[in-house]
């Protein structure tokens, strides 16, 4: 009697791996951008900088990742997404590793455009590879992805502040390079090559009315603001929690405070936009960040240390409510194009308004500049009025 033919191998998820890759590069590279508020003032103390300049060069790196954003999907149509994002992988820890060596400030302002620009590639092509894996079902893994980012945010810095206490800050910025060449590595060894229309699932997409009606700019407008005002206050925490008191070890504490909060405000603001829709979901969290910012400013240490969850929870709320509003006010097959130009105003607005509020700071000092950014949270308020008028009502 001839043997049972031995069962087929299970294929491999593409799926899940491509999410697990494309994520750990997301939390990575997301991580990179946030660890610059923990060197800001080593940096400060280092070369004598200003607030404008300390802005300034987070804008280098925040500056030239936005502007690169759409160039890198074109080099990933010619080369692959698989290598382009391994490459700039690279090219963002090689940043890394010469803003450890380099002693000079034009030396340090090259090494953050080179990691900014290695940046670039991970947004675009992260979130299209894993569209691309799970098809019409890419709803909610693009939910995680967004989120690894979050935990990258929240890891490295708390990190680097622990490895600060044992190590010069140009040590512990050449062992974050270092782990940034070995993500490189996995990502050209482990990411998934996948066609387009590789993933199964339901022929065709449903109609969109809310694409018709226009609401795209008023959307991106809302971003723009959303993310100045959470760069603005990003750029003064470590300053007004050193008035405090705070040390460094407690100010990278502070940052991982509102970062670990952020990440829990993108699950907790889906659920509040789901049920009470943009208008209202937006007007809680931009008042809820309006308010927070104040309260930071009038209170102590521990005081403040226990609100920056809270506020960091308000801060990424309205982040990932606007994220996912996107599609709704894309045509069908567009949706590739608009995240690209939403990532590109959003960290563009990134990039310039720590620069703007950096001045302000020199200007006013960093309370009152941290002030503004307050108000600037309170003008969201009409733009998503005029907003939720635009969009699909939901039956």
């Amino acid at each position: 009697m001839p043997p049972a033919p031995r069962p087929a191998p299970t294929a491999p998820d593409p799926g899940r791996r491509t999410l697990w890759v494309a994520g750990s590069a997301h939390a990575l590279h997301d991580g990179y951008a946030e660890l610059l508020f923990v060197l800001l003032p080593v940096w400060q103390a280092e070369f004598g900088l200003g607030y404008g300049l300390l802005a300034l060069l987070r804008g280098l790196y925040a500056g030239t990742m936005a502007g690169l954003q759409v160039p890198a999907g074109a080099l990933a149509d010619r080369f692959g997404a698989r290598g382009v994002l391994a490459a700039g992988t690279a090219l963002a820890a090689l940043g890394y590793l010469l803003a450890g060596w380099t002693g000079s400030l034009p030396g340090l302002c090259l090494a953050l455009a080179l990691s900014g620009c290695g940046s670039s590639v991970q947004h675009p092509l992260g979130s299209a590879a894993v569209a691309r894996a799970y098809g019409p079902g890419a709803r909610g893994p693009l939910g995680v992805f967004n989120f690894s980012g979050d935990l990258g945010k929240a890891a490295l810095p708390a990190a680097a502040s622990l490895l600060l206490l044992r190590l010069p800050w140009r040590g512990m910025v050449g062992l974050m390079g270092g782990l940034g060449l070995a993500a490189a590595a996995g990502i050209a060894l482990l990411l998934p090559v996948l066609a387009p229309g590789t993933a199964a699932g339901p022929e065709g997409h449903a109609a969109r009315p809310g694409a018709a009606r226009g609401g795209f700019p008023l959307l991106f407008a809302l971003g723009v603001l959303d993310t100045g005002v959470r760069m603005g206050l990003l750029t003064f925490l470590p300053f007004l929690l050193r008035a405090k008191g705070a040390g460094l070890p407690t100010i990278g504490l502070g940052l991982a405070l509102v970062f670990v909060g952020g990440a829990g405000g993108k699950f907790a603001c889906g659920w509040l936009g789901a049920r009470l829709g943009l208008l209202w979901t937006v007007a809680v969290t931009e008042a809820g960040t309006a308010a927070g910012i104040l309260l930071l400013l009038v209170l102590p240490l521990a005081p403040a240390l226990a609100l920056l969850p809270l506020l960091g929870v308000m801060l990424n709320g309205t982040s990932s409510v606007l994220y996912g509003t996107v599609p709704e006010l894309t045509p069908a097959g567009r949706e590739a194009r608009a995240f690209a130009l939403f990532y590109t105003g959003t960290i563009g607005a990134g990039a310039v308004a720590p620069v703007l509020y950096g001045f302000l700071g020199d200007a006013v000092g960093a309370r009152w500049a941290t002030a503004a950014t307050a108000g600037t949270a309170l003008l969201t308020l009409p733009l998503a009025a005029l907003l939720a008028p635009r969009l699909a009502r939901k039956g």
